[in-house]
């Protein structure tokens, strides 16, 4: 069993504890590939899962989780799967056909370092390892339907109807105009997945129906924010800029209040949406 943080440490503690178990459990999971990895599959694969992150995905699905119960292996490994959908999208996204971008997390992008084919295979088979290590979860579990509705609730946040839209939305429509399209956009292509993860938290630990609705209420809000919280940072939409720090400051409270019902077991889900405040210099 994976005990709690202490009360009395700090979130960026407690973060860098949950972001270390994250990262030993992705080495251990995905082992340095053997002589004559075909096309270098494996190697690319690790090459952007363990590349530096903050891991802030799988972070707030284990908070999630830990508004209901102390997480133990199975759950870390089922919430570490919403890392491994993170890291498609990102070599996805990399492409010269998406956003083209060379570089990803100070260095070279997926398909710079191994090519574009072998890339677009890693994003692959990150995805879809993703469910599978669900899966080999639930297999072990007391309540497998936890982990069947954690695989759905991923799926859908990942999906056609999720980020996959908001990708679509991004690459067939002109650059949002109002603060309320650029919301739309960021609603689908990056906040989905953050409201996915802090569902497959709750789902795994066995939270109620009303609490996964306010799980879901948080991630909707926090996901919102984090993408106002970059595009300030790195000066993208600057024309939206005034209005989006406004409001940055009131989604941060709209996904505070959404957990309030949850008192001190959603103590940790508000100090993370409170950290969104100070990204620039906060390891958060």
């Amino acid at each position: 069993m994976i005990a709690p943080a202490p009360g009395a440490a700090t979130i960026d503690a407690w973060a860098a504890s949950r972001r270390a178990e994250l990262d030993r459990l992705f080495e251990e999971r995905l082992a340095p590939p053997p002589e004559g990895d075909p096309g270098r599959l494996l190697e690319a694969m690790r090459y952007s899962l363990l590349a530096p992150g903050k891991r802030i995905r799988p972070l707030l699905a284990l908070a999630a989780a830990e508004t209901v119960r102390p997480v133990d292996g199975d759950m870390l490994l089922a919430c570490g799967a919403v890392e491994l959908v993170h890291c498609y999208s990102l070599i996805h996204d990399d492409l010269p056909p998406m956003d083209d971008d060379d570089f990803r997390r100070g260095r070279p992008s997926n398909h710079k370092a191994f090519g574009e084919a072998t890339a677009i295979l890693a994003g692959d088979a990150l995805l879809t390892l993703a469910f599978d290590w669900i899966a080999d979860a639930g297999e072990r579990a007391a309540r497998p339907q936890h982990f069947l509705a954690a695989s759905r609730a991923l799926a859908r946040g990942a999906g056609a109807f999720g980020m996959v839209r908001g990708q679509a939305r991004d690459l067939g429509e002109p650059p949002p105009t109002t603060l309320a399209a650029l919301e739309t956009l960021h609603a689908e292509k990056t906040a989905a997945l953050f409201r996915a993860a802090l569902e497959v938290g709750g789902c795994v630990a066995g939270a109620t129906p009303d609490a996964l609705a306010a799980l879901a209420r948080y991630g909707a809000a926090y996901g919102v924010a984090f993408q106002h919280a970059d595009d300030i940072t790195d000066q993208e939409h600057a024309e939206h800029a005034g209005a989006a720090q406004a409001r940055l400051d009131s989604l941060i409270s709209e996904a505070c209040a959404a957990v309030a019902s949850l008192e001190a077991r959603g103590d940790r889900l508000t100090a993370l949406a409170r950290a969104l405040s100070r990204r620039t210099s906060d390891p958060i």
